[in-house]
């Protein structure tokens, strides 16, 4: 029989690249917006994106691995739990096992039946799966979370980084913007791809937001900034 390939199989690290490119493109892309409206030269606009870049790949990677990290910890401690409970209370267990199994549609006959086979077979991973929602498709890895951030945070922030560099100062603002939400839609259609989710809903959301934050940065710019004349 041929494998069937899951999405869910790449939720791990696919919420984290898609989160980390399309915040190191916005967040880049809005300090140069901010930055640009108040500025007539270049220097001050590529210094923020590339400090912004810099940056923001750090704290995404720190503050992913933290997070997911927490989220690790409150598993073990679950799976900890749920050992004891079963090495000291078997019977009880096995009859709240075969209980989820009659609230999912089985007899209560049938439901005991496989409550038994299963914890004959891998009693925690049983209600590891069933009764807290923890397997393998779905646990959680630091350091891919982490990794996968911070690369994809500085695949995206470079985009705008090199429209800093290479646009026309006089239309940065315009450029920064153009530009980014050209990426920040290819960015969300090839989420969208990847995750089997719906390609327009995708690229709209991601590019309404990103205007509202692009267009935030533009007026704080151009309310606090001071040009030269």
């Amino acid at each position: 029989m041929k494998d069937e390939n899951h999405y869910i199989n790449r939720s791990g690290w696919l919420r984290a690249a898609v989160l980390g490119a399309n915040d190191g493109i916005l967040s880049t892309a809005s300090i140069a917006i901010g930055v640009a409206a108040a500025s007539v030269t270049r220097e001050p606009v590529l210094l923020a994106a590339a400090a912004g870049l810099t940056a923001g790949a750090l704290s995404m990677a720190a503050g992913e691995y933290v997070s997911v990290s927490s989220q690790v910890d409150v598993e073990t401690a679950d799976l900890q739990r749920e050992k004891s409970e079963l090495e000291n209370m078997p019977e009880s267990e096995l009859e709240e096992l075969a209980q989820i199994y009659t609230k999912r549609g089985l007899s209560s006959e049938l439901a005991r039946e496989v409550a038994v086979q299963l914890t004959s077979y891998n009693v925690l991973e049983a209600h590891a799966r069933d009764e807290l929602g923890i397997n393998e498709m779905t646990q959680a890895n630091p350091f891919m979370a982490a990794f996968a951030s911070a690369v994809s945070f500085i695949i995206g922030g470079i985009l705008p980084l090199l429209t800093a560099a290479f646009a026309p100062i006089q239309q940065m603002v315009a450029c920064q913007y153009g530009f980014s939400i050209i990426f920040l839609a290819l960015s969300g259609m090839l989420a969208a791809k990847a995750g089997g989710s719906h390609t327009g809903k995708a690229v709209m959301r991601i590019c309404i937001w990103g205007t509202f934050a692009m267009a935030a940065s533009a007026l704080v710019g151009w309310l606090f900034g001071v040009q030269a004349p």
